[in-house]
């Protein structure tokens, strides 16, 4: 434990070098630790608290139409469990394997999605944000855009958008909804082209693969994680994808991994190869996720016992990250402007 609390403080000491790229803050969900997540208000704080980039997940409605919402199930994150006209919604369906029982965006219009209001999605680690449930809409990409674009008219800076596509073989083959062709009409019709700062992210390969092919430059992230592999090759691991080998294949289609925290950083702090096998290859290394509350943080970092206090152990992680060489890092909370003094 001394050891691990030398090399954090180490860490958080050190200059960066003058020439360091600055890492990029990309709001997870939006200001997802103070505002419920996937929310105009959440993308709204994060961009007020100096996010480069907002992250919506994109679900699509029946009717064609592009959501943000983390999963296309929709008790989690909505009121409509409680909602008396859409009980007959209700359905078992077999997403990536696993069996899901609930509501689903593509069985809703955007009309009666609109009805719908959003809930905290962890009330119990953040029951202040639980104290907006039932205030806000589900929203549209497009107006997830039309607010990047009033926040940049209004502060002069350009902020970024950074999509997932959630499920997109499932969407495929349950319903024939082509994610891929939805994300590129809509970008067609917001005016949002590869010059915008803008990166879409994926854990399955072939929807990044026909991005490459037909989206005419946009930046492409395969996001990997320590267990399982994409849904739409079910013989993969990504502990293969993330081998030297592997991340030489993953740079023929995108430009970044986004990894978890656990594929960048060993339990003391200290650095994985994975950055440095990415940069050889070609590849940026954006990780995945910085959460403030205890719940999240590895013991080292964390402040007290109760899983929802909060300390500086999110600033701490983030410079840990900082020095192992990523380019970015996924955050839920404010970054931007913090410090901590080290232990």
């Amino acid at each position: 434990m001394l050891e691990t609390r030398l090399i954090l403080a180490a860490f958080l000491l050190a200059p960066a070098p003058a020439t360091a790229q600055e890492m990029l803050v990309i709001a997870h969900r939006g200001a997802s630790a103070e505002r419920p997540e996937h929310t105009l208000t959440a993308y709204e704080l994060a961009i007020g608290q100096g996010a480069d980039y907002i992250e919506p997940d994109l679900v699509a409605t029946k009717d064609l139409v592009l959501v943000s919402r983390h999963e296309n199930e929709l008790s989690g994150t909505t009121d409509v469990a409680t909602r008396e006209e859409f009980e007959d919604r209700r359905r078992d369906k077999t997403i990536d394997g696993q069996k899901v029982a609930g509501w689903f965006a593509e069985d809703f219009t955007l009309a009666e999605l609109r009805t719908l209001r959003a809930k905290e999605r962890i009330p119990s680690l953040r029951p202040a944000n639980a104290r907006l449930d039932g205030l806000y809409q589900v929203p549209t990409l497009a107006e997830i855009v039309k607010l990047v674009r009033a926040k940049e008219a209004a502060t002069g800076r350009r902020i970024g958008l950074y999509p997932e596509l959630k499920h997109p073989e499932f969407l495929l083959q349950d319903s024939g909804i082509d994610m891929v062709d939805l994300l590129l009409r809509e970008f067609r019709t917001l005016g949002i082209t590869p010059a915008d700062p803008v990166f879409i992210q994926s854990f399955e390969i072939a929807p990044l693969q026909r991005l490459k092919q037909r989206g005419g430059g946009f930046k492409l992230v395969q996001l990997v994680k320590p267990e399982d592999g994409p849904a739409d090759e079910p013989a993969m691991r990504y502990a293969d994808m993330v081998t030297p080998t592997g991340l030489v294949e993953i740079a023929k289609y995108a430009d970044a991994v986004g990894a978890h925290i656990a594929l960048v950083l060993n339990p003391d702090g200290t650095t994985t190869s994975l950055v440095a096998d990415a940069k050889a290859a070609g590849l940026a290394v954006h990780a995945w996720t910085v959460r403030p509350e205890n719940e999240f943080l590895p013991p080292m970092l964390r402040t007290g016992d109760d899983p929802k206090g909060k300390g500086c152990g999110d600033v701490k992680l983030a410079a840990l990250l900082k020095a192992a060489g990523v380019a970015g890092i996924f955050s839920d909370g404010p970054l931007k402007g913090r410090s901590c003094p080290a232990d």
